[in-house]
């Protein structure tokens, strides 16, 4: 081979391994200068999100000191933490009350529960403590929970202080007063309105049951949690009040008027309201306008019943108990290739009871089920079990469901 064909074979084979590698060195450049925007972007956002965060944690502290700071006629100490007001007081061991608000936050907030319970560093007295908890018998129950602050890592590490937990029975905290918490953040998630919830135990110096390595923390017997929604359209209030222990009935039943918890707790809530907004919004009892759904009616009177039936309200009380309950249906639902669900006085997860017609059964009828039913004042007889925490039967042919007149 000639020296000039050589040279240029060198010149060529030069070109096919630099263009490549030129070209790569471009790329990582490209891919260095995205990463490093993407990182700005990224550090701009989480402090535009801090940022947003605390003005939202400013605007929740202005609108409790503006309408839902309770009034209490007994000493204690007021305090403001980053998303909810308290009322410590010391000769209970507990807080009188503690004020929060609901934000639509929750539907995307992904902050989990911490478990750091810890003493109130705004409290300038001993404090409840682990130890005073301990083989007692009782959860630290949160009196505003966690999860109602699932948005802001600040505000659900705060609910953890002593100052927010009360004794609760296990399955009082875990059981329907959990339901009751659910209750709410449904209703915030389905309406996206900021709702204001003040709760607490029911406390007096007669209760003799008390906790704690000296015996200083009392245990409420009953618990009430009050909701008022200003976004409303008129603005509405709603009361809970429960026994701490086991409460056989679905929460609804449990709904009380704001006045009815004042009378019990000689509280003022939200005294700051005009007068007449607040006598209104106090008086008022409807569970059916804080339902996410609009299709439940009430439970059917249970004195008008046929004798030994009972209406959804107590189908709880007869878990694995062959009875007859009665409701309205309210909703059905056909399960390709499985069968139908049939709710009685409100559609699930919020009905009391429902009921099941498996696929292999359909023959044992002489109508269609699904659509029949509909609307109907029925009686079905059956053993109730319980599905996902809801009295529910099986039903195999039209001989288990009676008609009421309607």
């Amino acid at each position: 081979m000639k020296r000039n064909q050589l040279i240029l074979l060198l010149i060529l084979f030069q070109r096919l391994i630099t263009v490549p590698v030129l070209c790569q060195t471009e790329n990582d450049q490209k891919i260095k200068e995205i990463e490093k925007q993407l990182k700005v972007w990224a550090d701009s956002q989480a402090q535009y999100k801090n940022q947003l965060e605390e003005l939202k944690l400013q605007w929740i502290q202005a609108q409790l000191k503006k309408y839902a700071i309770p009034k209490v006629n007994e000493p204690g100490i007021l305090v403001y933490h980053s998303a909810m007001a308290l009322y410590y007081q010391d000769k209970y061991g507990i807080s009188r009350w503690v004020a929060h608000i609901i934000m639509p936050d929750i539907i995307s907030g992904g902050e989990s529960r911490t478990n750091d319970f810890r003493q109130d560093s705004l409290i300038p007295l001993p404090m409840p403590d682990k130890i005073d908890y301990y083989n007692s018998g009782y959860d630290r129950g949160h009196l505003a929970p966690s999860a109602d602050f699932n948005w802001s890592k600040k505000a659900v590490s705060e609910s953890f202080y002593y100052s927010n937990m009360t004794p609760q029975k296990p399955e009082f905290n875990r059981g329907k007063w959990s339901q009751v918490e659910d209750f709410f953040r449904k209703y915030v998630i389905y309406t996206h309105h900021a709702v204001f919830v003040v709760t607490g135990g029911i406390v007096s110096d007669s209760i003799q049951r008390k906790i704690g390595v000296n015996k200083k923390i009392i245990v409420p017997p009953y618990f009430y949690k009050i909701a008022v929604d200003m976004e409303s359209k008129p603005p509405q209030g709603i009361g809970f009040y429960m026994l701490n222990g086991t409460n056989t009935k679905p929460i609804t039943e449990y709904a009380v008027s704001i006045d009815d918890i004042e009378k019990k707790t000689n509280i003022d809530f939200f005294p700051d309201l005009p007068d007449t907004l607040e006598n209104r919004i106090e008086a008022m009892n409807n569970i059916v306008l804080w339902q996410v759904s609009k299709n439940n009616v009430k439970p059917l009177d249970a004195s008008q019943l046929p004798k030994g039936a009972i209406n959804t309200s107590d189908a709880e009380k007869y878990v694995k108990t062959k009875t007859t309950v009665c409701g309205t249906v309210v909703a059905t639902k056909v399960f390709k290739d499985k069968g139908i669900a049939v709710n009685l006085d409100a559609p699930f997860p919020e009905c009391n009871f429902s009921f099941t017609i498996w696929q292999s059964y359909y023959p044992n009828f002489s109508y269609n089920p699904a659509v029949f039913l509909n609307n109907k004042k029925v009686c079905v007889t059956g053993k109730i079990e319980l599905y996902k925490d809801k009295p529910t039967m099986s039903i195999s042919n039209e001989k288990e469901i009676d008609f009421l007149t309607q």
